[in-house]
């Protein structure tokens, strides 16, 4: 758990030094750093669920080539 907390602040620190150094705007800097892994979060869990569906359908058409060629 530490390594993963300490991973998140540096995540943080250089999303706000690079966003600083491209804008010069403490106030900008500051909102991309927070805004950008709040975004990103909610992407990742639509990006799951459709990672499951997916992997799941995969699963159904490899069951029914299973049964065909079974039947053959």
């Amino acid at each position: 758990m530490a390594k993963t907390l300490t991973f998140g602040i540096m995540h943080l620190g250089i999303a706000f030094s690079v966003t600083y150094a491209l804008t010069g705007s403490l106030a900008i800097s500051g909102a991309i750093t927070f805004i950008e892994p709040a975004v990103n979060t909610v992407a990742h869990y639509f990006f799951d669920k459709y990672w499951e569906r997916r992997k799941g359908s995969t699963a159904d058409g490899q069951a029914s080539a299973a049964r065909r060629l079974a039947a053959a």
